[in-house]
């Protein structure tokens, strides 16, 4: 399996519950671990950061993207970052099923972006399903909020630290709590 044949498979929505999967997603874990090891545990100037990032993620990152490490990435092949963006440090992702973060976002510290889910009944509990998060322009995630599988935030809206995202947020608007509703529009 490639890694574009495995995207493929998990933008379908597929399930991720074959042998051959498991080995795969086995294997880019620990290259995403060996990678995120070694950004993790030295000092790295902002440009040999985006040299590692660019490592994780398969493609050249922008030059403008800022991340304080320590960062944690389960598959680190999904990840697409846009110009401007801002990662602060003890994020984590579990991006198998795609995290896109858009424009001018900002990420607080401990922000987790979790991209798969388990099946609910306890014989599918095995099975995880993949679906993206897609942040718009100008998103700012506040610390310690989780983002789950297959939400979209729209532009600049806000997301309160310690929320969980469980439904998609609309544009120009800010969220918070557990499950994250709408507080007000900006």
């Amino acid at each position: 399996m490639t890694i574009e044949d495995f995207k493929t498979y998990v933008k379908a929505g597929n399930p991720l519950d074959t042998e051959e999967i498991h080995c795969f997603m086995d294997e880019m874990s620990n290259e995403a671990r060996r990678i995120t090891f070694r950004l993790n545990t030295a000092y790295h100037t902002p440009d040999e950061v985006c040299g590692l990032l660019s490592e994780l993620f398969g493609h050249e990152v922008p030059q403008s993207l800022r991340v304080f490490p320590p960062l944690y990435a389960d598959f680190g092949k999904n990840i697409t970052v846009g110009e401007g963006v801002f990662i602060n440090a003890c994020c984590h992702f579990q991006d198998h099923g795609g995290v896109t973060i858009g424009d001018g976002c900002q990420i607080g510290h401990n922000v987790v972006f979790a991209t798969l889910n388990h099946g609910l009944a306890p014989e599918k509990r095995k099975s995880t399903y993949p679906a993206p998060i897609v942040l718009g322009r100008n998103v700012w995630i506040g610390s310690n909020a989780t983002i789950l599988q297959g939400v979209t935030i729209g532009d600049n809206a806000v997301v309160a630290a310690g929320a969980v995202v469980t439904k998609d947020v609309a544009a120009n608007t800010v969220v918070g709590g557990v499950p994250a509703k709408m507080i007000k529009s900006i």
